[in-house]
């Protein structure tokens, strides 16, 4: 069978009101666990490049793509991936909501064939909602590999419902997927036996459901829910059964059925125990004989485990990580980021000519291309090639499942901290960018520990401080000599830097979760998945057009006019001074506290758009320059700022607060986004610039006291 797709899809925000583009177009809703190729099999199918990793929670919103075969039109919603229907996070009640009121007009549940039965939880809960199911078993070659015999027609027949095996990878597997929705016909609800009293309370309330809400809704699904006492699930039936909360008949019945549960012991919590209880139970029943898995099976996943994630191994193991990640990030980035400053600034010597020529006023060509331009420039040359080269890096160990283990590994010390260990994964993100770590966190399922990643996560530097942590740490701890030792120590000092970074982001959690943020760690499930070999092409293309130039597009819608806001304050002078220099000498003293000085101060704080141009606007405002001046080697900056009065002492407060100071603005914007609040914004600037300014005190007296440096 010929699959037509396309690659005209959207992104709807959170919810699941989604058109159909015409009413024959025939509505398929993808759902499944994280981490089963949901997504690939989507991408397959309508042509697009939606992002699927090797660890939970990657798709936070509905995505719609189209295909079309000889019989039908296919709008295809990639739903996000959830555990279960009983939603406890923000990516399972998108996944609920559009399963049980977005009218799909059928519902394909993907599986991982290596892990069938754990999947089937999913499986029993959606068909108990929809109709029309069909089971997708996807990475059957990854089944055969490690020996899973599956037992399609056996599965099929027990469950009641079409059952195909495919490899979404190899797209031509897809057709019978097609050809299954092609002759998909409309079944009956799947029926679960719960224990007695759960089901004595759930007879009583359906006797009740009006029947035009019985044609809408499982009037047993929404029995058990009503029994759950969900209410964000409680107002949406009654958005869409035509407001049966006005009902008495039916209130009552769900206060009688809810005592006699009272009576039998069956509090809420004990229904949604009993509950998957027995859907666990019949998942085992299912898969026992049709699901044929060797003991040996994950023999060779298991022996990766016990060195990366071993109390002896792993976290040596994540450092090492860590220092090949950033040296081949410091060494790979030199020299495309100069080609690419060579190219940028040579335009800008095109776009001078340009100006001249048409005669434009001198103030209009240095406020234009010396200011906004000029910066742009150094922004794109310096946040670009690092990005190119850290994001890929990244994407590959999420796609080779290693992760994961990073989550498992850095669980124990977030929970001392009464925090989520999925706080590891966010905080990985945000050395490629905060903002990117920010969104990263919708992930966690609790609001307080969401919130405790989104505000600690600038605590770890962003590729765009790497720069001025580089600079900093070979002018005056490594040296400026070449070669492969210079190179490996100066990612080794980062890493170190690094370290302190995440050991400033547990202090500052934990100060977090026993003041404002008090409250118990929650538990989640952390699924260790296969190790698997990525796709470098893909990921190659997906990290560097999904994710570097998609922040490199933030940040330079920023920076552009931040380069104006700079130039002003550098060309309008008062006196024998601009406004520059006046800024920095207002600031001078309070600096001086802090180790630094004025300079370098009023730096950070112009560099708040983009902490890629700190160093430049402090070698403009050292030289007293009108425009971001062209920087030298590494030995000619050193020697500028020893010629400022830096010291060790001043460097190492630098680099202190260089790790520890407000986000950027494209962090914050992003943080004010995800939280809605305008007060744990400004707490997500206020905090590490408080730390920061505490640490920088504490070393400079430090080094005062005892001329250590």
């Amino acid at each position: 069978m010929g699959i037509t797709n396309s690659s005209v899809g959207k992104k709807a925000a959170s919810g699941f009101e989604i058109k159909k583009t015409d009413e024959k177009t025939f509505t398929v809703a993808l759902a499944g666990n994280p981490n089963v190729g949901k997504s690939t099999v989507f991408n397959a199918l309508t042509g697009m490049n939606q992002h699927t990793g090797n660890w939970p929670g990657k798709t936070v919103s509905n995505a719609v793509g189209y295909c079309s075969t000889k019989k039908r039109s296919y709008m295809f919603v990639d739903i996000p991936g959830t555990y279960s229907l009983m939603a406890h996070s923000a990516e399972e009640e998108i996944a609920r909501n559009y399963i049980c009121f977005g009218s799909p007009d059928a519902v394909v549940v993907v599986c991982d064939a290596t892990c069938l039965e754990r999947n089937m939880n999913l499986v029993l809960q959606t068909m108990e909602i929809s109709k029309n199911v069909i089971v997708c078993i996807n990475l059957m070659d990854e089944a055969n590999r490690k020996g899973i015999k599956i037992n399609i027609g056996m599965l099929s027949q027990r469950l009641g419902v079409s059952v195909i095996g495919v490899t979404a990878s190899k797209k031509k597997s897809l057709s019978v997927l097609l050809s299954a929705l092609d002759n998909l016909e409309s079944g009956n609800y799947y029926k679960i036996d719960y224990p007695e009293p759960v089901e004595k309370a759930v007879n009583i309330i359906e006797k009740n459901i009006p029947e035009e809400v019985k044609k809408k809704i499982n009037p047993r699904w929404m029995s058990l829910r009503l029994i759950d006492s969900d209410l964000s699930l409680e107002s949406e039936i009654d958005k869409h059964s035509g407001g049966f909360a006005e009902n008495a008949e039916l209130c009552l019945a769900v206060s009688k059925a809810k005592a006699i549960l009272d009576k039998s012991g069956f509090y809420p919590e004990k229904v949604c125990d009993a509950v998957a209880s027995s859907l666990l139970s019949k998942a085992h029943e299912i898969c026992s004989g049709a699901v044929e898995i060797k003991e040996s099976y994950s023999k060779t996943d298991r022996r990766f485990d016990k060195i990366l994630t071993s109390r002896l191994t792993g976290y040596p193991v994540m450092i090492l990580m860590l220092i090949m990640i950033f040296w081949l990030t410091v060494t790979g980035a030199n020299y495309p980021s100069q080609l690419l400053s060579d190219f940028l600034f040579g335009i800008q010597d095109k776009l001078s000519e340009l100006f001249y020529a048409l005669n434009s006023p001198q103030w209009l060509h240095d406020c234009l291309v010396l200011g906004v331009y000029r910066v742009l420039a150094w922004v794109i040359s310096v946040m670009l090639p690092p990005m190119a080269i850290f994001f890929p890096l990244f994407s590959l160990l999420e796609d080779s499942g290693y992760l994961p283990r990073v989550a498992y590994n850095l669980d124990k010390p977030f929970r001392l901290c009464n925090a989520c260990g999925k706080q590891a994964l966010t905080m990985c993100m945000g050395f490629g960018c905060n903002a990117a770590g920010v969104v990263g966190c919708r992930i966690i399922d609790s609001p307080r520990e969401r919130l405790l990643a989104i505000l600690t996560n600038s605590l770890v530097p962003c590729n765009g401080k790497f720069p001025t942590l580089i600079t900093i740490i070979t002018v005056f701890f490594i040296g400026t000599s070449s070669g492969l030792f210079s190179s490996v120590a100066s990612a080794a000092a980062l890493t170190a830097v690094i370290v302190l970074g995440v050991l400033m982001t547990f202090a500052a959690t934990k100060l977090l979760s026993e003041t404002v943020l008090k409250g118990v760690p929650s538990s989640f499930t952390l699924e260790l998945p296969p190790y698997r070999k990525p796709k470098i092409a893909e990921t190659l293309v997906r990290s560097i057009f999904d994710r570097a130039l998609f922040v490199l597009g933030r940040a330079a819608a920023v920076a552009a006019p931040a380069g104006l806001i700079i130039w002003l304050l550098a060309n309008i002078s008062t006196g024998d001074s601009n406004i520059l220099g006046i800024l920095s000498d207002f600031l001078d003293p309070f600096a001086r506290l802090m180790g630094l000085d004025g300079v370098i101060l009023i730096a950070f704080i112009l560099g708040f758009p983009a902490n890629e141009i700190v160093i430049p606007i402090m070698l403009m405002a050292y030289f007293s320059l009108g425009s971001l001046p062209d920087l030298g080697t590494s030995a000619e900056i050193g020697a500028l700022l020893i010629e400022n009065g830096w010291t060790k002492a001043t460097a190492l407060c630098m680099i202190l607060f260089s790790l520890m100071h407000w986000p950027c603005s494209t962090t914050l914007i992003t943080v004010k986004k995800e939280t809605g609040s305008i007060k744990y914004t400004l707490l997500a600037a206020a905090l590490p610039t408080l730390m920061g300014v505490i640490a920088c005190m504490i070393t400079a007296e430090f080094c005062r006291v005892t001329g250590f440096c």
